[in-house]
């Protein structure tokens, strides 16, 4: 599939340094996190992949996701593990692109967090996005398109990363939607919906 161009068009979506971000979303196996990939390659700019999941022996499912992004990813992109000081590492980070991979393993990390320390870890990242010198790319997932979870931290899971997916959405220069190994622009698409803050 040929890459978007992905030149900037939009000043209101370019950060303080002039560089913008993008989000990429969607649900598990959607493709999301190749389409993001493609993305990065396409920008011609040197990449550090920062993965946010922590690496666990004792899952053997969890590591062999793991491997196979490793083995997915070129072998001259840099790797960033960052369990929790995402905002710090963007912040950060010099001139080139920055792929997050993912908001959903960031946000359950954080979980613990009382719900004003979540909020000011949120405020953190924003300020920290529009400060950056990196072109940011993040992948998120979809979780609320099923049933309402039936315990409490699920439904706060849910709710905490749609929240911060939609604030990241608004100033992005573009949001993908992946589904079925196919992604869509939703804001070449589609109308924003008002009063989304």
């Amino acid at each position: 599939m040929e890459i978007l161009n992905l030149a900037m068009t939009d000043k209101e979506t370019t950060t303080a340094h002039g560089q913008s971000h993008r989000l990429v979303t969607g649900p598990a196996r959607s493709g999301k996190s190749e389409w993001a990939e493609q993305l990065a390659q396409g920008l011609g700019l040197p990449v550090t992949y920062i993965a946010t999941g922590q690496a666990d022996i004792r899952d053997e499912d969890w590591m062999t996701r793991i491997r196979r992004h490793r083995q997915r990813r070129p072998n001259h992109w840099q790797l960033q593990e960052v369990a929790i000081d995402l905002p710090e590492a963007i912040a950060a980070a010099p001139a080139g692109c920055l792929l997050v991979d993912s908001l959903g393993t960031w946000t359950a990390n954080l979980l613990p967090q009382s719900e004003a320390e979540w909020q000011a870890a949120v405020q953190h990242l924003l300020r920290a996005l529009a400060q950056t010198r990196a072109q940011v790319i993040f992948v998120a997932e979809e979780t609320g398109w099923g049933v309402v979870p039936a315990y409490p931290m699920g439904r706060q899971f849910r709710d905490r990363l749609g929240d911060l997916t939609r604030r990241v959405a608004i100033t992005a220069q573009q949001v993908y939607l992946v589904t079925a190994g196919y992604a869509v622009d939703l804001k070449a698409l589609g109308q924003p919906v008002t009063g989304l803050q």
